[in-house]
């Protein structure tokens, strides 16, 4: 228990719930979670995880069906109205008005704020200054870059100045330039505007850029920290072996090493303690029981096999609606 514990979070889930009449299993099942302000948050999870249902209890779009929902300090189901004053919204589909220039999507969109006049060009020319779209100000949304849109999305939610950004699944599409351009902004933005930003993601090089993640899974939180603390938590070197007959080369390694292995079909995962015997004896002893093997540190996909028992990109069964979580 540290004085952590004693802050108040930007963004707290507690104990959510959340199922769609046609499915029999729960899209959320007691997920919990806190955000910390002034942070890049990711939920990091695969197809049908949770994601987009909890996107969209945080989007006041869905009410969950038990838990509390917190942003700043006010009920989400008890408050949307002051909540949605509170959020940037960046949803997975665009948008956008592609036949309107990059400076009138910002001018409609300050419209459904209230705002006008003198403020909103003042408004529209800082952010298009601040997240480098101003020279861009006069061009049709439909001739950008697929980096520039989505800048431009990102744009249109600050319009009203939230003071948390939340985004579900934001580099969708997008080629990794493109995905690197958006993640660069949103850097940027926590550390010039000091808001609290949420993104939801299957991409788990994407999780390695936030400050703090929750891996989900099956609608509940796996695991919850620092990227780095997580894959530093699973310990030492990591070795990858596929092989045709993974339960006699599990029993030869439980025999000679008293070391438990994990498998995942013709994969076994093992974590030795002294590597170096253990990759002498992969080459020497055992050559013939295997197909391959590497050596690497623990992942963050390593880490999701270890708490859920299935590999990253195996989907539940219990989809998201509408769009895949």
């Amino acid at each position: 228990m540290g004085s952590d514990t004693l802050i108040q979070p930007m963004i707290s889930l507690k104990d959510l719930f959340y199922s769609y009449p046609e499915q029999t299993k729960p899209a959320l099942n007691g997920l919990s979670l806190r955000v910390p302000k002034e942070s890049i948050f990711g939920i990091l999870g695969p197809n049908g995880g949770g994601k987009s249902t909890t996107f969209k209890i945080l989007s006041t779009l869905f009410k969950p069906d038990q838990g509390s929902v917190e942003i700043d300090g006010v009920d989400v189901v008890k408050s949307p109205s002051k909540v949605r004053s509170l959020l940037g919204i960046v949803f997975q589909s665009p948008a956008l008005d592609k036949k309107l220039t990059v400076e009138e999507n910002l001018h409609h969109q300050g419209h459904l704020y209230g705002i006008k006049g003198k403020l909103l060009e003042e408004k529209t020319e800082f952010l298009l200054k601040r997240l480098g779209l101003w020279e861009k100000r006069a061009e049709r949304t439909e001739n950008l870059s697929g980096g520039q849109k989505r800048r431009l999305e990102i744009t249109k939610s600050l319009i009203h100045q939230p003071k948390i950004l939340i985004l579900d699944e934001p580099t969708t599409g997008l080629d990794p330039l493109a995905r690197r351009e958006v993640w660069n902004y949103l850097k940027f933005l926590r550390e010039t505007e000091k808001i609290t930003i949420l993104v939801t993601t299957h991409l788990l090089e994407e999780a390695e850029d936030c400050d703090e993640i929750a891996l989900i899974d099956q609608g509940r939180v796996v695991c919850e920290g620092r990227p780095s603390q997580l894959r530093h938590e699973m310990g030492s070197d990591l070795v990858s072996i596929r092989t045709s007959i993974p339960i006699e080369l599990s029993e030869s390694i439980q025999s000679k090493f008293d070391l438990s292995s994990s498998s995942l079909g013709n994969h076994l995962r093992v974590q030795p303690k002294d590597l170096e015997s253990f990759v002498r004896f992969l080459v020497k002893e055992a050559s013939s029981k295997l197909d391959n093997f590497t050596v690497g540190k623990p992942t963050l996909e390593d880490l999701f096999i270890e708490k859920t028992g299935h590999p990253f990109g195996i989907e539940n069964t219990n989809k998201d609606s509408e769009v895949t979580a």
